[in-house]
């Protein structure tokens, strides 16, 4: 039998809890990025380490995902295909972060932050989800109101924050999904 679009937008949200596992990580990664910005180098030698941070996202929310009981791959289901798209797509965007590391230095975090902010939308369609959607617009006005007016560290301290409130804003949504 075959399954509606909604019943395979339940099993993603349900099986993969709805992305929480990379979210999580992200709070390890914000952390380590605060880190890196609090460190007396220069601000190239600190965007640097900030990319190798966040190319360490997906082997931490695998790992993560053990940890919490969520089906990483879910391959049973072909909307996962979907969401390693909207995932992928957000690569294509890091080539603004890459211009911005020699041209504005001091700014690249925080078009990372809006980066990120900005490709968490398609999510909330795909986990029928109010905090990817909410999260999704404010992170990035957050993000650009932060990262114009502070040093990059608080913007990092700020989006782990704000990580923080996500994951626990994803585990209430989730169990109320599970309550239906």
């Amino acid at each position: 039998m075959m399954k509606t679009i909604d019943e395979l937008r339940l099993d993603c949200a349900l099986k993969q809890k709805r992305g929480l596992h990379i979210i999580l990580a992200s709070i390890i990664i914000w952390l380590a990025i605060a880190v890196i910005h609090l460190l007396p180098i220069s601000i190239l030698t600190k965007n640097l380490f900030t990319f190798v941070c966040a190319a360490i996202l997906l082997p931490l929310s695998y790992f993560v995902s053990k940890l919490i009981n969520v089906d990483f791959q879910n391959k049973s289901n072909p909307l996962t295909e979907l969401g390693i798209l909207f995932s992928v797509n957000q690569v294509l965007y890091l080539l603004i972060a890459m211009w911005i590391y020699p041209t504005i230095p001091e700014k690249m975090l925080m078009i990372l932050a809006i980066i990120f902010g900005a490709h968490l939308l398609p999510y909330s369609w795909l986990y029928r989800s109010q905090v990817y959607f909410a999260l999704s617009i404010l992170i990035p006005f957050i993000a650009l109101i932060i990262g114009l007016n502070f040093e990059p560290a608080i913007l990092a301290l700020t989006m782990m924050g704000i990580e923080i409130i996500f994951s626990i804003a994803l585990v209430r949504e989730n169990r109320k999904i599970l309550k239906k």
